[in-house]
């Protein structure tokens, strides 16, 4: 028997020792590395002590399974239509804002529109996460934006898939982009999303620069892939979670529904493939647990060997796009950063 199906026994005997008597607990760190690279690993890893103490409390509470649970996708978007009414819910009662359901080019939006307007020539554009299939942020992730920098925050209800792969969502948010250019000058607009919106910020950025139509003032890609091909390492260790729950094994087929028949290393796609020189300045947020630090760091790097202005925000101990959770000072701290490089990149 190879080594590391011994040692891949070894952690399952330990964790289900766990499981059956929490006494038992895991104390020691394994790891077995294969010819081709290839790491199987047990690893204990305390909670970071700075952490804020409503975020030592969330990830600290208890998980009931680690088995991959699937849901139907009428499932997922009816559960996430449901939290982010509740985002919107709580969050209106932190920031003097309003909303409300509009279209712009014909494609549907929410406007999150300060009730003191600061800058009435400025306009940012989200593009909400979700995994290319539903809405996980057209309130969490628009509303404390808007509140923060006093700008009007168009949220873009693009296209889905699997009824819609790509690029529809991308035709999507330039129809959008073309009309409120001619209300706003390119100089003045912002385009920002997180996760699968952060690398839908990504594909519109290169696909305007190969329309040659005039670029935004700035780039938000918080918690971006950079390529449908692979992830990197923190695709292997984490979910959405972090380390809590199922983590699939890379098979490069990720977001295969959104991909459908495009080439998975499309420019336009996989932006880390594209010719990234000429792009504005971005501020990449991650944190350490998210499964998409990988592609989010190697995304800055690409930025910065093109010659772009960019910034990399990296925050500890945390999962992905973790400012979605409001209750955290963490998440209060992650919206400044995101106001303040708006305000100086659309200030210009």
């Amino acid at each position: 028997m190879k080594l590391h199906l011994v040692v891949a026994m070894l952690s399952v005997g330990l964790m289900a020792a766990a499981q059956e008597n929490p006494a038992a607990k895991i104390t020691e760190n394994h790891a077995v590395t294969e010819a081709d690279g290839t790491v199987r690993e047990q690893r204990v890893i305390p909670l970071p002590q700075w952490l804020s103490p409503e975020a030592k409390a969330w990830m600290s509470r208890p998980m009931t399974t680690d088995a991959n649970v699937p849901q139907t996708i009428e499932q997922r978007r009816a559960m996430l239509d449901a939290s982010q009414a509740r985002h919107r819910d709580e969050l209106l009662k932190m920031f003097p804002v309003t909303v409300k359901d509009s279209t712009v080019a014909g494609v549907p939006v929410r406007e999150v529109v300060p009730k003191t307007l600061k800058h009435q020539d400025r306009v940012l554009i989200c593009l909400h996460g979700g995994g290319f299939n539903a809405d996980s942020g057209s309130y969490s992730e628009s509303i404390p934006v808007a509140g923060l920098t006093g700008v009007r925050v168009v949220s873009v209800l693009y296209r889905l898939a699997p009824e819609n792969p790509f690029p529809a969502g991308v035709d999507d948010v330039i129809a959008v982009y073309k009309e409120l250019l001619k209300t706003y000058k390119p100089n003045r607009i912002g385009i920002f999303g997180s996760s699968a919106g952060a690398a839908l910020t990504l594909e519109v950025a290169v696909k305007l620069k190969q329309l040659k139509m005039p670029m935004p003032a700035a780039l938000g890609p918080f918690s971006s892939s950079a390529s449908m091909v692979e992830g990197g390492d923190s695709r292997s260790l984490y979910n959405t979670d972090g380390w809590r729950g199922y983590v699939p094994v890379q098979d490069g087929k990720q977001n295969a529904e959104y991909v459908g028949k495009t080439d998975r290393r499309d420019p336009v796609l996989s932006p880390i493939y594209a010719d990234l020189h000429g792009m504005p300045p971005a501020l990449f947020i991650t944190s350490e647990r998210d499964l998409l630090l990988s592609s989010t760091s190697e995304l800055h790097r690409a930025f910065l060997r093109a010659g772009n202005r960019s910034q990399l925000i990296v925050f500890d101990g945390l999962p992905h796009c973790f400012w979605n959770n409001n209750q955290l000072p963490e998440s209060r701290e992650a919206w400044g950063y995101m106001a303040e490089f708006f305000d100086r990149e659309l200030g210009r």
